[in-house]
């Protein structure tokens, strides 16, 4: 083999421990140089406990061997900071077996920043791509941090001791605790990463301008009226000041260390700036330039090229076309953005995609009251996403709220696990623009999806999703300030009878439960008579949740009713969610505030909303979060018998026979696909005359259907080119003539019969938003006209495939409806979970349809099956740790 061609899917950049990242790739031929130095560099005890020597140098001979190899049975990733190799790791396939030795070794100064464990993995994910199963390790007894890089990642290892050296042997298959070990590592990693974004030491603005009118001028500004906690450095190569503040020609003349660089400049200069903030040893940058990757494709090669240095450099970036970056905590008061008015500080975590609306959207957060910890506008997203964003705030004791302005998914296969995780202990609120953005992708297989379904996405993921801006900060005040509702039965306390109708009709709208009928105090009782019945209401065991409506009086000022609600809530022991209606407030009147540490609107701090439609909305949604956080996670499971070798194989062989390029697979193949994870179809055959047919039905054994070959009457719910229950030779012949007759076509099916049941339909296809999906509905014209289809996006729980095949419509039908014979629910849910595991093994599997699939109380027989493959659109979530790769 070529020793410069490896799969170029094995580069990758990579987070470390502190945060930094490096490029891994494997090694070729022309990096001899490069790892002469690298050894050059370790120390002896470094040496030693590679080589088990002293081995000072590496000969001309060992360094070809070290450098060439095959990229199949000898592997080598060398880790890259810049130009120089950092680390190295290496298997060997040992003499034709499924096992090889593997070892690394790391440079001292970058020692501890997990580059053995990340190494690992990558090696064992390539050697399993090529068909190995075990690694093989010696390692010398007092190398205790080699040993614990093998101990540490979650195989199974076994030990013997010989004469000071340790033999360690290990199953590289991607076990769940081998999984978990990794995700947590990943965890990690990505969310120091960001901390170390959200907490820099000093700042320098690249482009700080002494003319108000330009976007450095408002960035260095800003950093200064936000007293941020360490220095800010304007880089100004024109003037040796701005704003009273020493300026630097360039980032290299700046005496001191710089964490972090904001870049106002033109697009056409960032390449200049980026090489200076690589040599000065800049961590992060935020690149509030536009002129990249939203320009065009020459943008976005730029852009490309830009985050790839950084990165290989240890560096992120933000942006670009970024408004910037803000952490309010006390300690750090950073405002790193174009934005001139900031809410005050909360504990609520923003990120949003678009840099345009960031402006108004901190400005509406300060209007309505809503504090934030962090914020971040990261633009094109060339590198830092909203993931990273979810694993920061996963561990980020100043965050309890998440909010999300989306504009696409980098990684949605990612996404929808981080936020699975992240959402079971902070909730999550969306704004996902475009409310038709899976629609288009969707539009192929021929089934729309309905509103209820994409809802049903977000919610599969934990994801609170709302409509508009306005309905994030509306959902957002109640999750910052309130409990969440233990139930979904919902009080209404007012003065106003009518308002209070309102809230009622909303309240059920919403699929909420009315505990009674609305409370009304009526319009002349004063703030004691009103603080007495929400607190009598609140201690209500049959109350989960209070709506409050409130229209001020003539005679007493509202800010006493206010006060009251306020204080009667404090006192009442139970901790049950308020949301009103008070005085056409909107967000957190200093009425209604109970003041947190810092001064701002804290916990307990009734939000407050100009209807009673927009607070009973938020309300709800809080309800519906708060069931789905109740039910059980469920289990990622695989069942029993799934051969993916054989799976993957097939799946090649197609691809390479079509040059790559997306090929629906004859019957055969998909026979032995849907085989291999344990998928049997009725078994069946395809003969063209009659004879041949009544043949091959006393082969397959009688009852037989017969179905015509032709394209044309595939999926037709008249089945005009079906044929059913076929017992008798005259039988077979007749439906052979009718079918020729109908179709036009000689070639005809016969299958054997499966047991009578309801027609069903379970499918596969990619979105752009949520990456594979599962589908599940009922087959036949009516579900497809009503789109009664359920969808579950990937990784399926055993609680997912559970609850798809219980979701459409007409699902009940399956559970015996109208007195019928409830149909083997296990049998499709565990046929839901084995195509969700051939779409997680084998991501070329573009699209798949198991139609018609029979549910009876005999189990589910699948009866057909179509299989569309191609390259996979949406990158993997499961093997080795790598950042996504830029503009994904």
């Amino acid at each position: 083999m070529d020793p410069f061609d490896y799969p170029r899917r094995w580069e990758a950049d990579v987070v470390l421990s502190d945060g930094g990242t490096v490029h891994l790739r494997p090694i070729v031929p022309t990096d001899a140089d490069a790892l002469r130095a690298f050894h050059g560099r370790l120390s002896e005890r470094t040496r030693y406990f590679r080589y088990f020597g002293p081995y000072p140098r590496i000969p001309d001979k060992d360094l070809r061997r070290f450098s060439t190899v095959d990229h199949h049975d000898r592997v080598a990733f060398i880790a890259l900071l810049g130009d120089d190799i950092i680390a190295v790791g290496r298997y060997e396939r040992l003499n034709g077996q499924d096992s090889a030795e593997v070892a690394f070794v790391v440079e001292d100064a970058h020692q501890g920043r997990g580059l053995g464990s990340i190494l690992l993995e990558h090696l064992a994910a390539a050697a399993r791509e090529r068909g190995l199963a075990k690694f093989e390790a010696e390692v010398l007894a007092e190398n205790a941090q080699m040993v614990r890089v093998f101990r540490d990642a979650g195989y199974q290892v076994s030990r013997e001791f010989d004469e000071g050296v340790l033999h360690l042997e290990f199953a590289i298959d991607p076990t769940e605790a081998a999984v978990a070990v990794a995700r947590a590592r990943e965890q990690a990693a990505e969310a120091r990463s960001v901390h170390n974004l959200l907490h820099p030491r000093s700042v320098a603005v690249i482009g700080a301008s002494t003319d108000p009118t330009k976007i450095g001028y408002a960035v260095f500004s800003n950093l200064l009226a936000a007293d941020f906690a360490g220095p800010v450095f304007p880089v100004n190569a024109e003037h040796p000041s701005v704003r009273g503040v020493r300026a630097y020609p360039s980032v290299l003349d700046i005496p001191d260390p710089v964490d972090l660089a904001v870049v106002a400049i033109p697009a056409s200069g960032v390449d200049e700036v980026l090489d200076a903030c690589l040599a000065k040893g800049v961590t992060n940058l935020v690149v509030v330039t536009s002129g990249f990757g939203e320009t065009g494709p020459d943008g976005r090669g730029a852009e490309r090229r830009m985050v790839g240095a950084a990165r290989a450099h240890g560096m992120r970036v933000v942006g670009p076309n970024a408004l910037g970056v803000v952490n309010l905590d006390p300690t750090v008061r950073l405002n790193a953005t174009l934005a001139p008015t900031l809410p005050g500080p909360g504990r609520t975590g923003f990120f949003c995609q678009s840099g345009a609306l960031g402006t108004a959207i901190l400005a509406d957060a300060a209007a309505r009251g809503l504090g934030l910890s962090t914020f971040v506008s990261a633009g094109n997203r060339a590198d830092v996403s909203g993931n990273d964003l979810l694993q920061y705030w996963e561990t980020d004791a100043n965050t309890d709220v998440v909010l999300l302005y989306l504009e696409s998914f980098g990684n949605p296969r990612k996404f929808a696990r981080l936020a699975r995780r992240l959402g079971r202990r902070k909730p999550i609120v969306a704004v996902k623009s475009g409310r038709n953005t899976v629609l288009p992708a969707l539009a192929a297989t021929g089934v729309a999806v309905d509103e209820a379904s994409v809802q049903a996405l977000f919610e599969q993921a934990g994801v609170i999703r709302v409509e508009s801006i306005a309905q994030l900060f509306d959902t957002a005040l109640l999750l910052a300030h309130q409990p969440l509702p233990a139930g979904e039965r919902v009080a209404v306390v007012g003065n106003s009878s009518a308002i209070g109708v309102l809230a009622a009709d909303a309240a059920l709208a919403q699929g909420l439960t009315l505990a009674d009928d609305p409370v009304d105090v009526g319009a002349q009782a004063g703030p004691d008579v009103f603080a007495d019945a929400v607190a009598r209401t609140l201690r209500r065991p049959d109350v989960d949740a209070l709506v409050v409506v409130f229209v001020p009086p003539l005679t007493i000022p509202g800010t006493a009713y206010a006060r009251a609600l306020r204080e009667a809530a404090a006192e009442v022991e139970e901790t049950k969610p308020i949301v009103s209606t008070f005085l056409a407030a909107e967000g957190i009147p200093a009425s209604l505030a109970v003041p947190g540490p810092d001064g701002a609107p804290g916990k307990g701090s009734i939000p407050s909303y100009p209807s009673p439609e927009r607070a009973v909305l938020a309300l709800a949604r809080a309800t519906n979060y708060a069931r789905w956080r109740s039910t059980p996670r469920g289990h990622l499971v695989r069942p029993e018998g799934l051969d993916q070798p054989a799976a993957a194989s097939i799946v090649t062989a197609a691809l390479s026979a079509s040059d790559g390029a997306e090929v629906e697979l004859a019957d055969a193949q998909v026979i032995a696909l849907l085989a291999a994870y344990g998928i049997p179809v009725m078994p069946f055959r395809v003969v063209a005359d009659a004879s041949s047919a009544v043949a091959a039905a006393a082969a397959l054994g009688l009852p037989v259907v017969m179905k015509t070959a032709s394209r044309q009457f595939r999926r037709r719910s008249d089945l005009v080119g079906v044929r059913l229950d076929l017992t008798t030779e005259d039988g077979i012949r007749n439906a052979y003539a009718e079918l020729r007759q109908v179709s036009g076509v000689d070639e005809v099916y016969v299958q054997r019969m499966a047991p009578k049941g309801i027609s069903c339909t379970i499918g596969l296809q990619d979105d752009p938003s949520f990456g594979t999906l599962v589908s599940f509905g009922l087959a036949g014209l009516i579900s497809d006209l009503l789109g009664d289809r359920a969808y579950r996006a990937l990784p399926l729980t055993d609680t997912d495939a559970e609850a798809i095949v219980r979701a459409p419509k007409a699902a009940p039908l399956l559970a015996g409806y109208g007195g019928g014979e409830p149909a083997d629910l296990a049998a499709l849910s565990d046929l839901v979970l084995r195509v969700a595991a051939l779409a997680e093994d084998v991501p070329e599997v573009r699209e798949l349809a198991l139609e018609p699939v029979l549910a009876s109380s005999a189990g589910a027989f699948v009866t057909g099956g179509r299989v569309t493959v191609g390259p996979p659109p949406s990158r993997h979530d499961t093997g080795p740790r790598r950042l996504r790769a830029p503009g994904e």
